[in-house]
């Protein structure tokens, strides 16, 4: 599922739908049913230490799906998506959605960026029109603050969570993230990743993965999803069978693992099995091809030979399983919807994420019942688990939000001093070859130069505070479009400061298919340091970007372009906070991974 630009909030607002006719038999082999699985109610472990959870309530279970038709049993394996934006039920989203619930009877919907406030309203109204309870999803692996728009808490990407180095750490992330999903209305969050981020060119995953040693992944993960749990929050795995080793983005194409399956269990399914046995509620399967560990160019998402025979078969989970987005170009190109979904349930899936044509996908469902394709028994295994996970957030007793409650949770004081803890533990200084870092005091005249991030506050707050106490400071901002003539005014005014710091915003976004800095920037501040101007860059995302300028005397990761982020490495600067964080990625010849420079505070 799709990343949150740190730099782009408001893009991630709004969902870009690709186009692709609906309807069975539109490309790709014929469907292949996944070996018949046990039809069994899924008993999670409730029994783990601080979780939330319940146990399932098999009994209702089991008399509400009797109740159901066959549509509506497809109905419940959907999930549509929404926007966390809402002005009232007349707004045209919302009469929608409406429709959906009414209808179509989805299981519930994913979603995305608006206030608390908002969100808390429009998922209270959406449960009070539906004849069952809906299970409210979204994506919140690196906090709530990337969803809950203005108060939720914001945390650094979960690499900067491993460079900080703290087991207990990630889970107190993910209790977070747990307790503030809660009070507005959510049940389950698509994280944490479990992708090894074995690929630095990998355009989609980087700063979103927890590293690229399978077992430390697997360890955070871990602690990350008894976290959640102890928030009282479900918590889905992505993307299976790993995403870290791909050269493309599955928004825009159908990226290719080229691995044989002996890499794929030494290196990608390692933190899978971790979190599985750490009682991982569900797996999100991607939109990805394995050619040489599969046999095949389907996506995993629709395979019976990943999602079936690996994640089902070998590896025993009878968990939760969803497809990636259906509006995902890696599935949309050569698949129509109804023939997607009806491959995925074959395949194993129980979710259908974020359909275009949610009348399309239960008319191809309901079909496939009729014509005998899917058994009767494994819609209702699918329908089972939906049911069991609603469950086990007890929305058979109570399924609204707490608008009071909401407000004292999301965004505390005790939220936001753990977010500025993992901020400042995060802080990694891979370089000081002349002692640059904190700032010393014959850095009078300071050049602050920002890349990346088109949001005007974009480095306002890593910028405050830097002058003063003798200091002079004078601050530009450049781009991918920047002119030869802007950076030849730059280079004088380089040659004349004491100290130049390269602010660099470069993080996973979707339908951007690169995580690399422009060539004139880069090519800029390597000019600039071997010229042997004294010269620190700030990587406020990507900690690959020193390849593209491995000249600088000074390279500091700080993870996330949240104010946290930029917070913390701004007093890292000053030498108002310690650094201590180590990389939990290996970024290029000679800085492995655990690397990292210890600078106590003044």
């Amino acid at each position: 599922m799709k990343p949150r630009s740190t730099t782009l909030r408001s893009l991630a607002t709004t969902v870009l739908i690709a186009c692709s006719p609906s309807g069975l038999g539109r490309g790709g082999p014929p469907v292949e049913a996944a070996a018949p699985a046990p039809v069994v109610v899924v008993k999670p472990d409730t029994t783990a230490p601080g979780s939330a959870l319940a146990p399932v309530d098999e009994a209702w279970v089991e008399r509400t799906l009797r109740s159901l038709s066959t549509r509506e049993k497809a109905g419940q394996l959907v999930l549509a998506w929404i926007s966390g934006r809402y002005s009232g039920p007349a707004d045209a989203e919302m009469v929608r959605a409406s429709a959906w619930v009414r209808r179509d009877r989805v299981g519930g919907f994913i979603v995305s960026n608006g206030t608390p406030a908002e969100l808390t309203a429009k998922l209270n109204a959406l449960q009070s029109i539906s004849s069952l309870p809906l299970l409210m999803v979204s994506d919140l692996e690196s906090g709530p603050g990337m969803r809950l728009l203005g108060q939720g808490t914001d945390f650094p990407p979960v690499m900067g969570l491993a460079a900080a180095g703290s087991d207990s750490l990630a889970h107190a992330v993910g209790k977070v993230i747990g307790e503030e999903g809660r009070a507005v209305g959510l049940h389950l969050t698509l994280s944490p990743v479990l992708d090894v981020n074995s690929n630095p060119r990998n355009p989609i995953i980087n700063t979103r993965s927890f590293g690229e040693d399978p077992a430390s992944v697997g360890r955070l993960a871990g602690d990350y999803v008894r976290g959640v749990h102890a928030g009282g929050l479900l918590a889905m795995g992505k993307h299976f069978p790993g995403h870290g080793d791909t050269h493309a983005d599955s928004h825009m194409e159908l990226p290719r693992v080229d691995q044989d399956r002996a890499r794929l269990d030494a290196v990608d399914l390692p933190p899978f099995r971790a979190a599985i046995a750490a009682g991982v509620d569900g797996m999100l399967v991607g939109h990805i091809a394995l050619p040489r560990a599969a046999g095949d160019d389907v996506p995993a998402s629709i395979s019976p030979r990943v999602t079936g025979a690996i994640l089902r078969g070998e590896m025993g989970f009878r968990g939760l399983v969803s497809t990636d987005a259906f509006n995902m170009r890696g599935l949309t190109r050569r698949y129509g919807q109804g023939d997607a979904a009806v491959r995925a349930i074959l395949a194993g899936a129980d979710i259908l994420l974020q359909p275009e044509d949610i009348p399309a996908v239960l008319d191809a469902v309901e079909a496939a019942v009729r014509d005998g394709r899917i058994a009767p028994a494994r819609l209702d295994e699918s329908v089972r688990r939906v049911l069991a996970a609603k469950s086990r957030v007890r929305l058979q007793h109570g399924r609204t939000a707490d608008p009071a409650a909401m407000r004292a949770i999301v965004g505390s004081a005790a939220h936001q001093r753990l977010a500025a803890e993992v901020a400042e533990r995060s802080i990694t200084l891979v370089r000081d070859a002349r002692g640059l870092v904190p700032l010393a005091g014959g850095a009078r005249r300071i050049l602050s130069i920002t890349y990346g991030g088109s949001q005007a506050a974009t480095g306002q707050v890593f910028n405050a505070g830097l002058a003063g106490q003798g200091r002079t400071l004078e601050t530009a901002r450049v781009t991918g479009g920047t002119g030869a003539a802007e950076y030849a005014a730059l280079r004088a005014k380089a040659a004349a400061a004491d100290l130049v710091i390269v602010s660099a915003y470069v993080t996973p976004v979707q339908y951007v298919g690169s995580v690399e800095a422009g060539g004139a920037f880069t090519a800029f501040v390597e000019e600039l340091a071997k010229a042997g101007r004294p010269v620190v860059a700030v990587s406020f995302g990507s900690p690959y970007l020193l390849r593209a300028f491995p000249s600088v005397p000074a390279y500091l990761l700080a993870w996330g372009a949240d104010a946290v982020c930029q917070e913390a490495a701004r007093r890292a600067l000053l030498g108002q906070a310690p650094i201590g964080g180590r990389l939990p990625v290996t970024i290029m010849p000679g800085v492995p991974r655990g690397a990292g420079l210890d600078r106590p505070a003044r």
